[in-house]
């Protein structure tokens, strides 16, 4: 029997909003089929880096920046100066920093003291009793997660229309593992709890004496412990809030686990009692940073600010003058930062080409239904919901639809078989020698890549032509788009084609949801090339001229070849353009591959990639969206003829002509476009500096769970976050982690104005999670947001030595 609690019993609502503000720390994670990058720290953007990783080192043992050495490494190479550091010691915001520069490089050579989360239950069941609990209950959690969030991998499906709460009891109850390892009577112990988990929860809390003070950051722990299952419940929660609705799996995984909690401590508490009371005062007492944690934010700020340095002359360098003539092609490509490595070589191999940059869904925020298929993909950021519904193939295709369906079915009927428990064993023998050509050809690396290549998407239903006025002249206008058009515009979205990967659609486009974006794209260019839409826009002030053509394409990110949709038009008038326009492609294709082998282990020229990408083996195809830096929302012009080297995400802007209609555009960029390149940037951030947590570790040791995402091993917690593989090129980092540096050519006032209607985007700059930049008319940083709505000017010298640095 437990003792009573002396503390006064918390009410049920306190709980409650306990719970729920725990969950809001735990971020999503989106399944393995639309896998999309998420900001490990969404539920900390009110405070600064230091502050977030005092909680996080409570709850977790996580540091969330770099080993010293990493730091002393650049400031021995003088990539980090003084004035890096002493800027960054200005713009400390806390009261116990260093008190100067030479206080600061004390701290930086001595050691670091070693990060110790505070324990639970369980840790202190474990020392107590020589018995792995944390890893069992991580284990029994993890062998009915994988049942219970199954999307159709498992043969033998879980029971379905139950609560999590509700199907783990009924799981737990005939679980005889926890009791063979020494928990006693624990089957029992699950029956005898609340149907309810929100009386669960209250039960446990009151057992283990915890006072309210001390739920944030337990409850915080608890969720942690369970990696990836608690980011897909998350997941389900937000996908919930963005229909209005709500989700309680979260809570219900809070209740479960604080249910393990309570027996182990039923069973242990002679052994761990006092223990336990210091580890309550502990989650009791305020979070503060850590001396040691300021330093860190310190030196984090300092790297920031010499790349920052290193971007400004970049910017301020001098480029070649573009010509004023009609483009012979405008490319429009998503902002993600592999397109600037193709864009660059594009406008290499013709000067009279115009690339631009926008977000990959082209504004058009779709559920779409594949062909032969019921499945709906929301192809648009995650951040929204869908305006739109589309679907592939109209009447004519209903046979071939149809068919495919059938193949489909008994393509699936086959793979059942195949697994099945008692077929399986003689279909090897039978059927072996069958697969012997399909094994040579994949594992040689023969197979062709297939192209996404549906019937052609369409509205479903159709769009009335106001709306598709509309939606024309809102996509124009957000691009920039509305004047000197060529006489072919492609509009090209992005994805990957790589094999043995689950971790796949990670590489598409994350504005399209996780999915390639040839269907935004395609939508698009037949709304554009639409007669009807023409004429309206016209008379809105965007004038098409009749021989302008657009026309979709896709561009694979893994190998830069571009696949053009010039089927779904009638392109006879433009035969010879896109003859030109695919052959500029390919050379500039080639001269991108020939840039990206140099980065990528073990590719010895561009003629490798598209090998890489057909290699079961190969655990590295591409290198993704490693190293992104920075976002540049600001005229091409500002950014031509300048190497980015694939690090920024760039997006067209002209603030003189959305100055007319209120800076709309400039708002949809600061709350949509940039805070998903934050997402992207804080994954890659946080996976690189702490892998462990917020990494979903080897790739070689994979195994997808469920259909919703991976394990490393044969069990535990589900993994989420990026694999080290992803970051790291078996020798040294390949990401370099960085708080994106977003700059933006507006007037100073305009973006104040958004930051102060927007407060979660305005907490992400106030904090550092991002930082700011204005943009003068030449294109150079000017003005660097200095938090609260206020603005400092860039350091003249700062210029200087970036262009020194860059000449």
């Amino acid at each position: 029997m437990t003792k009573k609690s002396e503390n006064t019993p918390i009410d049920l609502q306190a709980l409650e909003n306990a719970a729920n503000a725990a969950a809001r720390h735990i971020p999503p994670v989106w399944p393995l089929a639309s896998h999309v990058a998420v900001n490990p720290f969404l539920g900390q953007p009110t405070v600064t880096l230091a502050q977030a990783g005092a909680r996080l080192a409570r709850v977790g043992g996580v540091s969330i920046t770099m080993p010293r050495r990493w730091y002393l490494n650049r400031i021995a190479s003088g990539e980090i100066t003084n004035d890096d550091l002493a800027a960054a010691l200005s713009a400390s915001p806390h009261a116990d920093k260093p008190g100067s520069l030479a206080a600061l490089k004390a701290a930086i050579s001595s050691e670091r003291p070693a990060l110790d989360p505070l324990p639970t239950v369980a840790d202190l069941a474990t020392r107590a009793s020589a018995i792995d609990w944390v890893g069992i209950v991580a284990d029994r959690i993890g062998a009915w997660a994988g049942g219970y969030f199954d999307r159709g991998q498992a043969l033998w499906a879980a029971p379905r229309g139950r609560s999590a709460w509700g199907a783990w009891r009924a799981y737990a109850t005939h679980d005889l593992t926890p009791e063979i390892m020494g928990l006693d009577r624990f089957a029992a112990f699950v029956a005898d709890a609340p149907e309810r988990p929100a009386d669960a929860i209250a039960r446990a809390v009151e057992r283990l004496g915890l006072g309210e003070a001390a739920l944030d950051t337990y409850f915080h722990q608890l969720l942690l412990s369970l990696g990836g299952w608690a980011q897909f419940a998350r997941y389900g929660l937000w996908r919930a809030e963005l229909a209005n609705s709500t989700d309680s799996t979260i809570t219900d995984l809070l209740a479960i686990r604080l249910n393990w909690e309570e027996a182990l401590f039923a069973q242990y508490e002679t052994a761990i009692g006092e223990d336990w009371a210091a580890v309550r005062i502990g989650h009791e007492t305020p979070i503060a940073p850590s001396e040691d944690g300021i330093v860190g934010e310190i030196l984090q700020e300092a790297a920031e600010r010499a790349v920052q340095r290193d971007l400004a002359g970049t910017l301020a360098a001098p480029v070649p003058k573009t010509m004023d003539d009609r483009p012979a092609l405008q490319a429009a490509f998503c902002i993600d930062v592999r397109s600037e490595v193709l864009r660059r070589a594009l406008e290499q191999v013709d000067p009279s080409i115009r690339t631009l940059g926008f977000a990959g869904f082209f504004g058009v925020f779709t559920r779409h239904r594949r062909f032969a298929s019921d499945d709906e993909e929301l192809r648009l950021p995650v951040l929204l919901n869908p305006t739109f519904d589309s679907s592939s193939g109209d009447d004519v295709d209903r046979p071939a639809d149809l068919a495919a369906r059938y193949r489909a079915r008994a393509k699936r009927a086959w793979g059942r078989f195949k697994l099945a428990a008692v077929s399986s064993f003689a279909f090897v023998e039978a059927m072996g020698p069958v697969y012997i050509g399909k094994l040579v050809r994949d594992g040689l690396g023969l197979s062709s890549m297939p192209v996404p290549n549906d019937p052609a998407p369409r509205f479903d239903p159709g769009l009335n032509l106001e709306t598709r006025l509309r939606a024309a002249e809102t996509v124009l206008r957000a691009m920039s788009l509305t004047n000197g058009f060529a006489r072919v515009v492609l509009l090209a979205g992005h994805g990957a084609n790589v094999v043995n990967n689950p971790h796949a659609s990670g590489l598409h486009c994350g504005a399209c949801g996780g999915y390639s974006g040839e269907v935004n794209a395609r939508l698009l260019a037949k709304l554009l090339n639409d007669v009807d839409v023409r004429d309206g826009l016209r008379a809105r002030g965007i004038a098409v001229p009749k021989d302008t053509l657009f026309v979709a394409a896709l561009h694979d990110t893994t190998t830069d070849r571009v696949t053009l949709y010039d089927r779904d038009l009638a392109v006879r008038d433009h035969a010879a353009d896109l003859k030109q326009v695919r052959q500029w492609l390919e050379a500039a294709g080639k001269v991108a591959r020939g840039e990206r082998a140099l980065r990528l282990p073990r590719a010895a020229g561009e003629g490798d990639i598209a090998k890489r990408a057909r290699d079961w083996a190969e655990v590295r195809p591409e290198w993704a969206l490693a190293g992104c830096k920075a976002f540049i929302a600001a005229p091409r012009t500002r950014t031509t003829g300048r190497s980015l080297e694939g690090r920024a995400f760039l997006h067209d802007y002209d603030w003189r002509q959305d100055r007319e209609r209120g800076f709309g555009v400039l708002e949809l960029i600061m709350t949509a476009p940039v805070v998903v390149a934050s997402w992207i940037s804080l994954q890659y951030y946080a996976s690189t500096v702490a892998p462990g947590t917020f990494g979903s570790g080897n790739k070689l040791l994979h195994n997808v769970v469920g259909g919703v995402g991976v394990l490393e091993g044969n069990g535990g917690a589900m993994r989420a976050g990026l694999p080290w593989q992803s970051v790291h090129d078996g020798e040294d980092y390949v990401h370099e982690p960085l708080r994106l540096s977003v700059c933006i050519e507006a007037p100073r006032e305009a973006m104040t104005d958004i930051l102060e209607r927007h407060e979660e985007v305005r907490a992400l700059f106030d904090n550092r999670w991002l930082h700011l930049f204005a943009m003068d008319g030449e294109g150079r940083l000017a003005w660097r947001y200095a938090g609260d709505l206020e603005w400092k000017p860039v350091e003249a010298a700062t210029v200087t030595r970036g262009l020194e640095a860059v000449a």
